[in-house]
């Protein structure tokens, strides 16, 4: 009895501490696992640094203009201009050894361009599968048969390969907007069978048969004892998807099909370091790095989420 009325207290609680209360001690629990604490940690300073990453360019000397013009001087195959050479008071981590780019400043320009269509094809994933799960669970019927083929058929088809299929012959079109959508179509149904489990769970609850006899309309239980009962799994599993976004969209760019240049972003920077790593390996290690991090501090904080939010879903 008393995991149905808790949730519902946070929901329909006043706005004060008991709203507060149950986030707070989420806050207090993440903090004090020393893997969560590292993978907070982790995320935040990658999410300011990508979204500063033109201040903190500039501090080497690298304008925003700058970086701009040598990434499409390289682009277009201008030589590049200005000093080359390898760690130094310009350079703090270096440069590309043919177009002269400061690595620096590259590998936070891709981190803006990764981070963005992770968390924007995160949204879209989470936003469809969120009301699909739920109107699959709760109508039932005629409506969950047709909701749970299509997220069996899409399931069942290679994403992958459908992926670069399909960024492959998408010409002229934003780049960043075509993968969020691309990932996203592909991607959903994962979250739309965590939340109608749950939907189908909570919808004979006592407090949703009382509002139910009570004459509230559907979308009235939906939103307001319905979804607020199932965030704590969706903000687990939305945490869980980050980093798989983060590795899909390294993976698009890596094979030339994800964003196309000037634009960096850190799959991107992976490709074109393999031709120079016997001669240049920081080049292929530091974007390699930066990748590897941000999946894994999203992977941690992640997997804290899930235990501390949804603990019997993570034991089962």
């Amino acid at each position: 009895m008393t995991t149905t009325t808790q949730p519902v207290a946070v929901a329909t609680g006043p706005a004060g501490s008991a709203s507060r209360g149950p986030w707070r001690r989420v806050g207090q629990q993440l903090w004090a696992r020393g893997s969560a604490r590292f993978g907070l940690i982790a995320v935040g300073v990658l999410v300011l640094a990508a979204a500063l990453a033109g201040p903190l360019s500039a501090l080497g000397g690298w304008s925003p203009e700058e970086f701009d013009k040598r990434a499409v001087d390289a682009y277009l195959g201008g030589m590049p201009r200005g000093d080359f050479g390898g760690i130094s008071t310009r350079h703090w981590l270096g440069v590309e050894p043919i177009t002269g780019r400061d690595l620096f400043a590259r590998v936070l320009h891709g981190g803006q361009g990764s981070l963005l269509i992770a968390f924007s094809a995160t949204a879209v994933v989470v936003v469809a599968g969120t009301l699909a799960g739920i109107a699959a669970g709760y109508f039932g019927g005629r409506t969950d048969a047709v909701l749970s083929r299509l997220m069996d058929l899409t399931m069942s088809f290679p994403s992958l390969i459908f992926m670069i299929a399909m960024m492959s012959v998408a010409k002229d079109v934003n780049r960043i907007l075509l993968i969020t959508l691309v990932i996203g179509l592909f991607t959903w149904p994962g979250i739309a069978r965590v939340v109608r489990g749950q939907t189908l769970s909570l919808k004979h609850r006592e407090y949703v048969e009382a509002a139910r006899v009570g004459g509230a309309r559907s979308w009235r239980i939906l939103t307001r004892e319905i979804l607020p009962n199932v965030s704590g799994p969706v903000i687990a599993y939305t945490t869980l998807l980050i980093p798989g976004m983060i590795a899909t969209e390294a993976a698009l760019s890596y094979l030339g099909v994800g964003v196309r240049p000037p634009t960096p972003s850190w799959g991107q920077m992976i490709a074109e370091s393999i031709a120079h790593y016997e001669t240049d390996p920081t080049y292929f290690l530091i974007p390699t790095a930066f990748l590897f991090l941000a999946v894994l501090a999203f992977t941690l904080l992640g997997d804290a989420l899930r235990d501390i939010l949804d603990p019997r879903g993570a034991r089962s």
